[in-house]
């Protein structure tokens, strides 16, 4: 009874939630792209090219954040090698997206922290 229950329950919760991951993904695709094309036609800073990329990456994690918690849904109450791997393969791919966008961001701020004025050597 339960069972059953939670297996009506389940199957249009992973349509849902993979709907929204595909409307995510979809929209920071669209927004990266336009983004993209200004920056060919009207250029910026490199800087403000690789905040394109970053806002982009964020957008990524997030939707595979979703698939992710829709796969996790599905394997539990179906669980199938087939489902493990899927479930494997889109855990791995978000931490390699989460430990390189990371790093990016690190890296940014750093370049963006303002410098101390250098020291001229001249006494008072």
């Amino acid at each position: 009874m339960i069972r059953q229950w939670l297996l009506l329950m389940s199957e249009p919760a992973v349509d849902i939630i993979d709907l929204m991951a595909t409307l995510i993904i979809c929209f920071a695709t669209v927004v990266a792209f336009i983004r993209v094309v200004q920056q060919v036609f009207k250029p910026d800073t490199h800087e403000r090219a690789r905040q394109i990329w970053l806002d982009y990456g964020r957008w990524l994690v997030a939707g595979l954040t979703f698939q992710l918690a829709a796969d996790v849904i599905e394997s539990s109450i179906v669980p199938s090698w087939e489902a493990i791997a899927q479930l494997g393969a889109v855990a791995l791919i978000r931490t390699f997206l989460n430990y390189f966008l990371e790093r990016d961001i690190t890296e940014i701020k750093a370049r963006q922290r303002p410098r101390p004025p250098l020291e001229t050597g001249q006494g008072a």
